[in-house]
């Protein structure tokens, strides 16, 4: 081929990448403002980016490719008999590509140690040495790190708990004082309102039952959301940027329920 046939290859192949590019942003940019207006709507707070706010988990969709980057951030909480219970829901992503949108309900009951994996039936199953296989749990399979402790929660209540989380979401688990769930990228704000229910009634149950097995109160001192702080110097250059933000009041389970 001659040389402007070449150059005309090159100019054709850089329009196209950057037709694609602004594309990409385009969507990236409509999915943020999707997220923002519906966090405005709920009265939630919306935070861009926090390059620490998954560190927190080690299990479920964290332990495959490690903790990654939360964007698009929502806090907030849900409103119960029993007062207000913290949540957040972000896109994780890994390696810069998003794997998921992770959706976290506060306990009220620590659970310590304590990991429960609830994988859909096709779903490849971790490989965690330190996880063992539980039990069928409906349309999933229970992995845990304490089977004699994790065995007696899982009653017909869990059961129909866990179907409610719905068979478009390929994981959900339970670790330290979160009920977590990971839903496709493609999630609708309507989804996550049903997925943030369902959530919600899991975590209920599961501390009603530690609760009342351990003998006390299910009463917590509620976390103060308005109080939240933000210090921005532990990100270093980072702090500047206004994609970021510091949640180290959550990651540092500054908000966690106090028994």
């Amino acid at each position: 081929m001659t040389a402007w046939v070449w150059f005309l290859i090159a100019g054709l192949s850089a329009a196209a990448g950057s037709v694609l590019l602004a594309l990409d942003h385009g969507r990236r940019s409509a999915h943020r403002r999707e997220r923002r207006r519906w966090a405005g709507l709920r009265g939630w707070r919306f935070v861009p980016a926090d390059p620490e706010l998954a560190d927190r988990w080690r299990h479920g969709a964290i332990a495959d490719g490690g903790a990654g980057m939360a964007r698009n951030i929502v806090i907030g909480s849900l409103f119960t008999p029993l007062g207000r219970r913290a949540v957040q829901i972000f896109d994780h992503e890994q390696d810069g590509e998003l794997s998921h949108v992770l959706v976290a309900v506060q306990r009220r009951a620590h659970a310590g140690q304590l990991v429960v994996e609830l994988w859909l039936h096709d779903e490849p199953l971790p490989r965690d040495p330190g996880l063992v296989m539980l039990c069928n749990v409906g349309d999933r399979v229970a992995m845990t790190n304490e089977p004699n402790r994790a065995r007696p929660l899982v009653t017909p209540e869990f059961v129909l708990a866990t179907d409610a989380v719905g068979g478009d979401i390929p994981l959900a688990w339970l670790e330290q004082d979160w009920v977590l769930a990971a839903a496709p990228s493609g999630v609708t704000p309507g989804r996550l309102e049903r997925l943030l229910r369902a959530l919600d009634e899991f975590a209920e149950l599961l501390d009603a039952s530690e609760l009342d097995a351990a003998g006390y109160d299910a009463g917590f001192e509620e976390p103060d959301f308005e109080q939240t702080r933000f210090d921005q110097t532990q990100f270093g250059d980072a702090a500047e940027d206004p994609e970021f933000a510091d949640l180290s009041g959550w990651t540092n389970n500054e908000f966690s329920p106090r028994r």
